[in-house]
């Protein structure tokens, strides 16, 4: 915690560490940090934040850090500087950990300029979008311009965005990684190849498990000004074991499981204009090709089932070919948490913006990452194994090799 403010200092008092910041003092998370050297992140940001004698002082630092964790992360994963700590260069939980890390002691913090409620919540809103790449997804553009619509005067390249989660159900299993945070770090900035040779540029960002967020339009706001001069968009988080799966079809439905906060929410997924709002919404990806296609050790399926209650009926039952006419939805093809729900934000807002199938998006499922047979306890087990490092590596790639047969299928080079 860093240092209070003088006796009588005006602003708003510092908050208590919030449900997720609570299990950063578990051994778990504690050897994470020290063995991938990311716990001497949340130090310095604790330094910095000392020295700022002004909100406007403060937000540097934020965003400075914040983008500097982010970066960080990916370089990591991508095999870019040095190697610190034992860890595998590819694994999520890091950034997770840090940011929290981070985090915590933004919320605690007290400076003599005494910053008020609405200030630490802002500065708080920037360290999770800089940290989470959510406003540095850049691509390459024409003449010095700056934005996504801006490529479009860069020819004959496709731009692509991906999303993964953090890791959830850490009271289960703290260990726990998510193979979809793990992907965005990999493919974040980089280039593939599609199968006629166009070079296509992927940019990512990582989204917290928390309904709250999700209700603040935390993923319109990041994809609202990526989506007009996107070729593809794929959502992405961990779903099944042992298979991935392209859902078919998205509902407008919250169900009760609780997030990284330990919060549940039942009811209508919340956006804007919910006069206008549907039940479902679907994919436009080319799931028949990615179905196809040999991109890695996991099957893929066509994912076409829902659960809906029929229109005049007042039961939930499930549909396997997708939902019937006038129906209510009561789970997408994902399910009806957080990965069903980002699907769902980010195709309603590809229709609202009049993008309808000339954008590729929907969402792909990853299969589980799982420990090793033997590492499979929580109270006795290690934080990694190499089967556990083989099947974040065989996800990861197999990601990559369904974004390049997404990308080749869906339409033709940008303009």
């Amino acid at each position: 915690m860093l240092g209070t403010a003088p006796a009588g200092a005006a602003g708003a008092p510092a908050a208590v560490a919030t449900v997720e910041e609570q299990r950063l003092d578990r051994a778990v998370p504690q050897e994470i940090l020290r063995r991938s050297g990311f716990d001497s992140v949340a130090p310095r940001f604790t330094r910095a934040l000392r020295s700022a004698g002004s909100y406007a002082d403060a937000e540097r630092v934020v965003e400075r850090h914040g983008a500097g964790l982010w970066r960080r992360a990916v370089d990591r994963a991508q095999g870019k500087g040095p190697v610190r700590g034992d860890l595998s260069r590819g694994d999520d939980r890091p950034l997770y950990w840090a940011r929290l890390a981070m985090a915590r002691e933004l919320r605690q913090w007290q400076p003599a300029f005494g910053p008020t409620e609405a200030d630490r919540a802002r500065l708080l809103d920037r360290l999770e979008q800089t940290s989470r790449g959510q406003d540095s997804l850049d691509f390459p553009r024409a003449n010095g311009a700056k934005g996504i619509n801006d490529t479009k005067g860069v020819k004959g390249i496709k731009r692509i965005v991906v999303t993964g989660f953090d890791p959830f159900t850490l009271d289960r299993d703290i260990r726990i990684s998510n193979p979809s945070g793990a992907t965005a770090l990999s493919l974040d900035g980089t280039w593939i190849r599609t199968a006629d040779g166009t070079p296509a540029r992927i940019e990512a960002a990582v989204f917290p498990v928390r309904w709250s967020d999700f209700a603040a339009g935390t993923v319109e706001r990041a994809l609202r000004p990526q989506l007009p001069g996107a070729d593809l968009v794929t959502t992405v988080s961990q779903g099944r074991v042992g298979r991935f799966d392209v859902e078919r079809t998205n509902g407008a439905w919250r169900g009760s499981f609780p997030d990284n906060e330990n919060l549940s929410r039942t009811g209508t997924v919340p956006v804007d204009d919910p006069a206008s709002q549907p039940q479902w919404t679907s994919t436009t990806l080319p799931y028949a090709a990615i179905v196809a296609a040999s991109t890695g050790r996991f099957p893929v399926y066509d994912n076409t089932s829902v659960t809906e209650i029929p229109a005049g009926a007042t039961e939930p039952v499930v549909r396997p070919d997708g939902p019937t006419p006038g129906s209510a939805a009561r789970a997408g093809g994902g399910g009806d948490y957080l990965s069903n729900e980002i699907a769902y934000r980010a195709t309603l807002l590809r229709d609202r913006l009049g993008l309808g199938t000339a954008l590729a998006g929907g969402h792909v499922h990853t299969p589980v990452l799982q420990f090793g047979s033997g590492n499979t306890d929580p109270a006795t087990g290690t934080v990694t194994d190499p089967e556990f490092e083989r099947n974040r590596q065989d996800i990861v790639a197999q990601v990559r090799a369904i974004v390049t047969t997404a990308a080749s299928a869906a339409g033709g080079a940008g303009a």
